[in-house]
C-alpha cells in the first residue's frame, strides 16, 4: 500500500513538473535572510538562515551558493515554516566542484582553446595533455607544447559543466502551495571555533584583582556570516549522536535574544547569548567582552611542589612557584560559569603603564570553584630538596627522611606552600617531622612554612613506605 501511494504521489509531481515550467532559484527569488550562528569549542559551528523565497506550485529548484566550503553535507536541514506539511524535500545536494586552472585544462582535453604566452604568442589546437606542460595540436596536425612557466593566458570557450565558482546547496521541492514562503535552512560547518581570553589586572599590594573576559571567535570557514545572531557554547559534546545533537542545538539557537552577552545553561552546558548581530567575515578573529569585574579578592601563593623536582637533580636549587588564587563566587563579584581560556596576569607599574607579568590557561569552571594561576617563578625565592636518609626495612617496606631548604633574598617575610608527592601505589606514613602537616589528599601533604626576610629554613620529615 505505501509503495502504490509514493508511486502514486511521483506520478502526480512528474505531471506537475511537466506543466509548470521553469525551476525557481534562490538566488533570484530571495527576498530576505536572517541568520543565527551557535559556535562549539570543538571547531564546528550551527548555521540557522530564515529566508523568504517566492515558490511555484509544484517543482522548484532552491540553490544558496553564500555557504561555507566546509559544511557537513549530511547534517543540512530544509523546512518551509508557511507549509511544512505539504512542502517535501525530493533531492538535495552539495556542490563543491570549484573551477579552478587545473580542472578547466582537465575538462577541456580533447577539446579545442588559445593560448597566449607571455611573450605575446597566440596559439590555437586541441589540447592532448597538461603533464609537464599545455601540449596543443594544430590544425596542420603538428604539435605544440608549451611550458606552464611560461603561459600567460588560457582562453576557453565557455565554462565546462559541472564547475562551479563557489560551493552551493540546492534543494528540488515540491510544494502544493504558491507564492511566498518562510524557510529554515540548518547545517552544521567545520572551521569556525570559540575560546575566551582573560585579562587579569592586580592592585598595588596584588590583593585585588580587575578581570575582564573575552569572547574570541575565528571563522576559517570559508564564507561570511553577515549581521548575525551569535552564540556560543562551553562544553564538550559528545559526536556519537548526531541526530538528537542537532535537534537540541537547533532549537536552542531559535530562542529569543536577551539585551546584552548573557549566559544561561543549555542541556548539560553553558551558553553566551551575544543579543546585537554580529558580521563574522571569512578569515577574521573577532573578540567580543562578556565580562567585567572589579576587586576581585586574590590571594598570592609561593608554592614549592615536589612533583617539578622529578628530573632535577637532589643538590640542585629550583625557583618557587607564584600561584594566584580566587574563588569564582558571588561575593567576589563573580559566581558565573566561566569558559576555557587563556588568562593573561598585568600589574600596573610605578609609572601607571601595566606590564605582563604572566599567562595561564583555565578550563571550563563552573561557580564556586576556586581557580589557580600560575603566573611564573619567584626571582628572589628558592627551594632545595634533599634525601638525606634511605633504608630497606624489609621486602615490602623501606623508610626515606627529605630535607626541604626554603631560601628568602627578599627583604620581607614570606609564606610558602610546600607540596609533597607520595606514591600512590602503597601506604605510606610520616614517622617523624620538624613541622606539622596537612594531609591534601591519598598521595600529597603539604607544609605552609613562615620564612623570614634574607633568611633560610629547613624541614624534614621520615617516611615509611609499605607495599
Amino acid at each position: 500500500m505505501l509503495s502504490y501511494k509514493r508511486s502514486f504521489l511521483m506520478a502526480i509531481i512528474i505531471l506537475i513538473m511537466a506543466m509548470v515550467g521553469p525551476l525557481c532559484t534562490l538566488g533570484h527569488c530571495k527576498v530576505d535572510k536572517k541568520v543565527r550562528i551557535t559556535v562549539y569549542n570543538d571547531n564546528r559551528a550551527l548555521i540557522s538562515e530564515y529566508r523568504k523565497i517566492s515558490l511555484k506550485k509544484g517543482i522548484n529548484e532552491v540553490r544558496v551558493t553564500d555557504v561555507p566550503a566546509k559544511i557537513d553535507p549530511t547534517s543540512v536541514h530544509f523546512i518551509s515554516v508557511t507549509d511544512p506539511t505539504n512542502t517535501l524535500v525530493l533531492e538535495q545536494n552539495f556542490e563543491y566542484d570549484l573551477v579552478s586552472t587545473d580542472k578547466l585544462l582537465s575538462k577541456y582535453i580533447g577539446q579545442k582553446i588559445q593560448v597566449i604566452t607571455k611573450k605575446g604568442n597566440s596559439h590555437q589546437g586541441i589540447l592532448l595533455g597538461v603533464s609537464g606542460g599545455l601540449i596543443l595540436k594544430n590544425e596542420d596536425n603538428g604539435i605544440t607544447v608549451i611550458n606552464k612557466q611560461n603561459v600567460g593566458e588560457t582562453i576557453f570557450p565557455s565554462l565546462p559543466q559541472g564547475l562551479i565558482a563557489r560551493p552551493a546547496l540546492m534543494w528540488q521541492i515540491y510544494t502544493k502551495k504558491r507564492g511566498n514562503h518562510d524557510i529554515e535552512i540548518a547545517y552544521i560547518t567545520k572551521g569556525v571555533t570559540w575560546h575566551a581570553d582573560y585579562v587579569l589586572a592586580l592592585s598595588k599590594g596584588d590583593s585585588l584583582g580587575d578581570l575582564n573576559g573575552w569572547i574570541t571567535v575565528d571563522n576559517r570557514a570559508g564564507s561570511t556570516f553577515s549581521h548575525a545572531h551569535m552564540k556560543l557554547v562551553a562544553g564538550t559534546l559528545h559526536k556519537a549522536a548526531p541526530m538528537m545533537e542537532d535537534k537540541i542545538l537547533y532549537k536552542a539557537a531559535a530562542k529569543a535574544r536577551p539585551r546584552e552577552v548573557k549566559e544561561r545553561a543549555l542541556f548539560e552546558y553553558h551558553l553566551y547569548d551575544v543579543s546585537r548581530p554580529i558580521t563574522l567575515k571569512n578569515n577574521q578573529t573577532k573578540q567580543i567582552e562578556f565580562i567585567t569585574r572589579s576587586k576581585i579578592p586574590i590571594e598570592k601563593r609561593f608554592v614549592l611542589d615536589s612533583k617539578n623536582f622529578y628530573f632535577a637533580q637532589s643538590s640542585q636549587k629550583q625557583p618557587i612557584e607564584v600561584q594566584l588564587q580566587f574563588k569564582n563566587e558571588t561575593s567576589s563579584g563573580l559566581g558565573i560559569p566561566l569558559p576555557a581560556g587563556k588568562v593573561r596576569i598585568y600589574k600596573e607599574d610605578v609609572d601607571g603603564s601595566l606590564q605582563l607579568i604572566g599567562e595561564d590557561n583555565i578550563g571550563h569552571t563552573p561557580k564556586d570553584e576556586t581557580i589557580s594561576l600560575i603566573a611564573g617563578k619567584a626571582f628572589d625565592l628558592l627551594g632545595k630538596r634533599i634525601k638525606v636518609d634511605h633504608k630497606t626495612l624489609g621486602k615490602r617496606s623501606r623508610s626515606e627522611t627529605w630535607e626541604i631548604l626554603l631560601y628568602n633574598h627578599k627583604d620581607e617575610k614570606v609564606r610558602v606552600h610546600v607540596i609533597e608527592r607520595m606514591p600512590s601505589w602503597g601506604e605510606w606514613e610520616i614517622i617523624k617531622e620538624t613541622n606539622k602537616h596537612k594531609k591534601l589528599d591519598s598521595s600529597s601533604i603539604e607544609y605552609e612554612i613562615q620564612v623570614p626576610a634574607n633568611g633560610t629554613v629547613s624541614i624534614t620529615y621520615t617516611v615509611i613506605y609499605k607495599w
